[in-house]
């Protein structure tokens, strides 16, 4: 028996979320017992705490990683369980259980924050999850780089399974697009949200950059300072989160997504934007040229004035807005959960 770990799942779903929900229904024919606090009737459930999510912050984090050492155990006994699947890098360690985990990234060993408990957490627990773990699935070659990098993990452990997006969801909507940027995602200093500020507030003033992701304290009021010192605050939107059912339309609407992210493990507001139609400009490093390919403005993310070039280009190029319209929906099409969820089904038979 299979059990898969969703004691992560958030009430307002970002990338770790979508990405598991997307793959549930594919699962099925393994017959799987899924461990969640959540309500999920058309699945076969063992229901456990619900405050094991991000919704309850670092607490909520604390808890789950105590459930997955002491409680999981038990329940793969009781359930007289022959793997997990854990679609984060979390496992019981140091136990006789075997378990596949999905690694998404590195971020918190590339830009570390000492006194952060996720940098520690990636210090010291995961590379036994991922060592004692019976294989690995990545987003992206960099990502699984990375894993051979930082903790010198087999490249024949890991294999590389790229993420998708929902094409009966976003999708090109043939909308008027309307004169603003748009960013979605976090609003931590690795997104590069102030070199894109400081970009835009070169651009005429009939233009203006919404920026999409709930607020976080340490990082979202130095943002507002910047574009109060950059005289662009009358220009710029905080949205706040957007629910999944908003996003196709505010992508579409959006004259391009600017994601000059310094790192990411694969990138999926790039590839929902691509999906909708809309250009992309976004950084040249990382997973994101894996993504991308030829279909958006790769840019030096470090590098303001190469994002405002690239920001003019959409404002003043109409050729170049319909050349990337047209490569990003093809690009795009090369994505699909289908093909995500058969490689992982694949890999999960082979090891249970």
């Amino acid at each position: 028996m299979i059990l898969v770990n969703l004691a992560f799942l958030a009430s307002k779903p970002t990338g770790h979320t979508v990405y598991a929900k997307n793959l549930l229904p594919g699962l099925n024919s393994l017959n799987p017992v899924l461990l969640t606090g959540q309500n999920l009737p058309e699945y076969q459930c063992y229901q456990i705490s619900n405050e094991l999510t991000p919704d309850q912050g670092t607490k909520g984090h604390f808890n789950r990683l105590k459930w997955t050492q002491f409680k999981l155990p038990k329940i793969y006994k009781e359930l007289q369980s022959n793997l997990i699947f854990s679609p984060i890098p979390e496992a019981p360690i140091f136990t006789k259980c075997r378990y596949v985990v999905t690694l998404h990234d590195f971020i918190p060993l590339r830009f570390p924050r000492f006194t952060s408990p996720l940098t520690q957490y990636y210090k010291h627990y995961i590379p036994h999850v991922l060592n004692q773990a019976e294989h690995i699935l990545s987003d992206s070659e960099s990502t699984a780089n990375d894993a051979i990098a930082f903790y010198k993990i087999p490249a024949n452990k890991i294999t590389v399974v790229p993420l998708a997006y929902n094409n009966q969801h976003f999708k090109f909507l043939d909308l008027p697009t309307s004169n603003y940027f748009l960013y979605v995602g976090r609003h931590d200093a690795y997104k590069n949200i102030g070199r894109s500020l400081t970009a835009f507030s070169q651009l005429p003033n009939d233009y203006e950059f919404w920026i999409a992701g709930s607020p976080d304290p340490r990082f979202t009021p130095n943002l507002k300072a910047q574009a109060e010192e950059l005289g662009v605050v009358d220009r710029i939107k905080f949205l706040s989160y957007v629910s999944y059912a908003e996003l196709p339309e505010l992508i579409n609407r959006a004259i391009a997504l600017v994601f000059p992210s310094l790192w990411e493990g694969f990138g999926l507001p790039v590839l929902e934007a691509m999906a909708c139609g809309t250009p992309v400009i976004t950084s040249n490093l990382s997973s994101i040229p894996e993504v991308a390919g030829d279909a958006a403005l790769l840019i030096d993310p470090y590098d303001e004035t190469a994002i405002a070039n690239a920001m003019k280009s959409i404002i003043t190029d109409n050729q170049l807005r319909q050349n990337l319209r047209q490569k990003g929906l093809d690009r795009a099409s090369q994505f699909s959960w289908q093909n995500t969820v058969s490689q992982t089904a694949e890999i999960l038979k082979q090891y249970s």
